[in-house]
């Protein structure tokens, strides 16, 4: 979920302004993980038109932001499309859920008692469409939250640039002027509001003066986002992480209790004896224009196949070029993996020519926008399709199972038959001009599903492994 931020005067930036005026690292940590829950959808198919749209938009962004030891933690799945995890801030602790972002670095969650958040209410749980289904952090509460000085600076992580503190002298040590405001533009939604410096409560280690967003204002954004981008805002970053890294549960766990680890880990030795494929991470060329490309995790995809049979992918597609195109990352934030119309016209066609037996669903196709779909409702044995396999530089591979790289859109009432979709998504139709900028492949968690993966940041490598993660 790449974000962009831009500290310009608005009126909705004075508006929350005016609603602010009322207002040592152990060896590894490790936290829950989940999946996140928004808009419970009755039927298969709508979920997946959900999902395929969400992870579209996400993609249109991702390719072109706009400019305006070890810790353990658990990881919860949900319907959203999104993975979770809580964290616990400030003196004592309030802990909230936020979303887990690796295509973004700052950390933010819904904050004061007069927090406003537009579409992003449960279904049903509130009958206020401004109300957030999350409670907000309260820094009136918190004796350790601060407000992040304007010479202070973290303040330019934000802004990406020298910050122009216009009501104090530069050289002046009291000066009392805050960070200026953020508002940050997500594919799916924006949030926006000012920087407080604050403790951060880990299971077993306590870190202070952490930079965290604290947002009065959110639309389309259901819980606080926990960057884990490649920027100086990440949590990686500030906890100073060699390594991170998580399973994701099948989506066959959404809305249920059971959840997998994100594990923070400090330790300078290499992981042994887990049987990770490593692929080195690559970075993109072109930066200086487009400083939002710099938090992404780009890795060096060489070539893809379906059913053992080699895609002639160009080479403009799989690597980064000069103009900031191309190349592939990994986004914990896109749902369904993205992929460039030439790039997805070429696997979808080998879907097709392989899968002989089965008619497509064309209507499904339309009702999903996902394609190819195609109806296995005759099919009284377990079904096949070809497998998908992406091949990294360096030799690693990542042969992805049925239900990574298919999703069942439709079951008929006796379950012995329905539609199956490929949950790959692109822009646009055939013969319109494709969506220029940015990564070509956005590998989504739909298809990390039962994955281990490691970021291993002292090693400049993205490990992974198959495995069961529940």
């Amino acid at each position: 979920m790449a974000a962009s931020s831009s500290s310009s005067s608005s009126c909705s930036l004075l508006c929350f302004l005016s609603l602010l005026s009322l207002l040592t690292l152990i060896s590894s940590t490790t936290i829950p993980i989940s999946r996140f829950h928004k808009y419970p959808l009755p039927l298969r198919h709508q979920n997946l038109n959900y999902l395929a749209s969400s992870s579209l938009t996400r993609a249109h962004h991702l390719k072109n932001p706009q400019t305006t030891t070890t810790t353990t933690t658990p990881i919860f799945s949900h319907s959203y499309g999104a993975y979770a995890i809580s964290l616990s801030f400030g003196t004592p602790s309030q802990t909230l859920p936020f979303l887990l972002d690796t295509g973004s670095d700052l950390t933010w969650f819904p904050c004061t008692h007069h927090y406003r958040c537009d579409n992003c209410s449960f279904s049903g749980s509130t009958t206020n469409p401004h109300q957030s289904p999350i409670l907000p952090f309260i820094p009136k509460l918190s004796s350790s939250s601060k407000i992040l000085g304007c010479l202070n600076p973290k303040c330019s992580w934000i802004h990406r640039s020298n910050t122009q503190c216009n009501d104090c002298k530069q050289s002046s040590n009291n000066c009392t002027q805050i960070c200026p405001p953020y508002l940050i533009l997500y594919g799916s939604g924006s949030t926006g509001g000012i920087a407080l410096s604050e403790t951060l409560n880990l299971p077993n280690n306590t870190v202070h003066d952490f930079l965290v967003g604290c947002s009065v204002f959110s639309s389309f954004q259901p819980a606080g986002i926990v960057g884990f981008g490649r920027g100086l805002l990440s949590l990686p970053s500030q906890l100073g992480l060699n390594k991170f890294s998580y399973c994701l549960l099948s989506h066959h766990f959404d809305e249920t209790t059971t959840n997998s680890s994100l594990v923070l880990d400090n330790s300078s030795k290499k992981s042994q004896g887990l049987n990770f494929s490593y692929t080195n991470f690559v970075k993109n060329p072109k930066l200086a224009d487009k400083p939002a490309f710099s938090v992404y995790y780009y890795v060096a995809l060489r070539h893809i196949s379906v059913g053992g049979q080699r895609i002639k992918v160009p080479y403009r597609y799989l690597s980064p070029q000069l103009d900031g195109s191309g190349g592939t990352i990994v986004d914990s934030g896109t749902t369904f993996t993205f992929m460039s119309r030439e790039v997805f016209e070429l696997v979808a066609a080998e879907f097709r020519r392989q899968v002989k037996k089965q008619v497509r669903a064309v209507g499904m196709e339309a009702m999903t926008g996902l394609r190819p779909c195609f109806n296995v409702s005759k099919e009284k044995k377990t079904v096949s399709f070809p497998e998908l396999r992406f091949h990294f530089k360096g030799g690693a591979e990542m042969a992805l199972p049925l239900e990574n790289i298919f999703a069942m859109a439709w079951e008929d009432e006796k379950g012995s038959g329905g539609v199956m979709c490929l949950t790959v998504v692109t822009d646009g139709v055939a013969g319109e001009r494709d969506l220029v900028g940015g990564p070509s492949i956005i590998l989504g968690n739909f298809q990390m599903q039962n994955f281990h993966v490691e970021f291993d940041l002292r090693n400049d490598r993205f490990g992974f492994r198959q495995q069961s993660c529940n």
